[in-house]
């Protein structure tokens, strides 16, 4: 990887946010393809979606919702050890988003006077399991768990369609899907498939192929994140995601190895997934170099890996020492943060902007893609500094519930008018006085 040598220099993690190297993602730019395809679906409804599929995806299946045996048949040929490691995956997600769950909250502020928070899920929500260079099984698990611990009602998935499974989504998706007893699956994919679940779409003869839905989360490519934006406030959204990052934060005391492994696992997402290697220590940085160079020879996406590491958004970043460390790497704020120095959990303590951070020489990023329990649908692209990761509470909303009695109403009459007669809304105040 090329390196950015920031010794001896001040470091201001707002700066730094803007000069860090970035994979390129365009989603302004890619508005203008994603608009006419979000407005077909709004018009033509299913019809459209199946045409795009045929379009971008090369295949129409035979209809546009998975047709429950085909579901139910996925399950029945999972290799047995993917299907146990899902199993482990699942359960271990479930137990950490449990803890998610808030319960409701009541202030009382007087005598009469309470104002409770209610925590509601939302109704429905289509989940997005991309299928482009690599299969995610996993993203289902991360997609679908939380929102069955918020308590949604209804739940959809959509994947796209594949040439090789006549027309239905990867069969690995759809036996994920039928492990966590989803049955409303949708073999569509890119903006289509967001627009469909935004807007709902209709078959020709006016029935409802496909409800819209409340929310719509999961990855996807620059195509997939257009669309959630176009469509931001028709629906709620997770985030837009970009491509993947992993950076590493290290010392001297850091398995070289290791760090190496790291970074071509998380390389071999995507030619344009992000690489970056903060460290305070040159020997360190040449062996890592050293072991890339054998480890990227051997892995089985080498072409893929080399790009990505070898591309403007991966770098190695050499500094003084680990607390200008923390500054780069608060400053870049990564999707995937690891930290592999002395007393690393101490380190790990003192970050401020990282989607997840995995701490010490046990906890590589592979662990959370699938089985740590935590969610691997995280910010990108330094969003981390202002949003979080997929959880319970993105599928929840906090309702004040205001509870007053007269006598709690008049105590605070006389604060709502003068406050309503100050900008000029008189109305307000005779709202308060006419129950006087």
């Amino acid at each position: 990887m090329r390196r950015l040598d920031l010794r001896g220099q001040h470091l201001d993690a707002r700066e730094l946010r803007s000069t860090l190297p970035r994979a390129a993602l365009d989603v302004e730019g890619a508005l203008a393809a994603v608009r006419p395809v979000v407005d077909d679906v709004r018009g033509r409804g299913a019809a459209a979606v199946l045409e795009a599929g045929e379009r971008f995806d090369g295949v129409t299946p035979a209809s546009l919702r998975v047709p429950a045996a085909v579901v139910a048949g996925a399950l029945e040929g999972l290799d047995p050890a993917v299907r146990a490691a899902l199993e482990v995956a699942i359960e271990r997600s479930r137990a950490v988003h449990a803890d998610q769950l808030q319960p409701d909250v009541t202030t009382v502020l007087g005598d009469g006077a309470r104002v409770t928070e209610r925590y509601v899920p939302v109704e429905r929500v289509g989940l997005y399991a991309p299928g482009g260079l690599a299969v995610y099984p996993s993203s289902v698990v991360m997609n679908v768990v939380p929102a069955q611990v918020a308590g949604v009602a209804s739940l959809v998935v959509a994947s796209p369609p594949q040439q090789e499974h006549d027309g239905w989504p990867h069969p690995t998706i759809l036996a994920a899907c039928a492990m966590l007893g989803v049955d409303e699956v949708y073999a569509a994919g890119g903006a289509q498939a967001v627009a469909m679940l935004a807007l709902g779409a209709r078959e020709a003869d006016g029935t409802q192929a496909c409800p819209p839905v409340d929310v719509v989360t999961g990855p996807g490519n620059v195509y997939v994140a257009a669309a959630k934006r176009m469509l931001l406030g028709v629906i709620g959204i997770d985030a837009e995601a970009g491509p993947t990052e992993i950076a590493v934060l290290a010392d001297a005391g850091a398995d070289p190895a290791h760090v190496a492994a790291d970074l071509v696992s998380q390389a071999e997402h995507d030619p344009m997934a992000a690489a970056v290697l903060v460290t305070d220590s040159l020997e360190l940085a040449d062996a890592v170099d050293a072991e890339l160079e054998r480890q990227v020879a051997a892995t089985k996406h080498t072409e893929r890996v080399r790009e990505a590491l070898t591309g403007e958004q991966s770098v190695t970043v050499l500094v003084d020492d680990v607390d200008a460390g923390l500054t780069v790497v608060d400053g870049y704020g990564a999707e995937h943060l690891e930290v592999q120095t002395a007393d690393a959990a101490t380190v790990a303590a003192r970050v401020t902007n990282a989607g997840a951070i995995f701490v010490g020489p046990h906890a590589p990023v592979s662990l959370g893609d699938y089985c740590a329990g935590s969610n691997h649908v995280l910010p990108t692209g330094g969003s981390s500094a202002h949003t979080a990761g997929l959880s319970v509470r993105t599928f929840v909303r906090g309702i004040h519930v205001v509870d007053y009695d007269a006598a709690a109403l008049a105590e605070v009459a006389p604060h709502v008018v003068a406050l309503a007669e100050a900008e000029d809304l008189p109305a307000h105040a005779d709202a308060v006085r006419a129950r006087a």
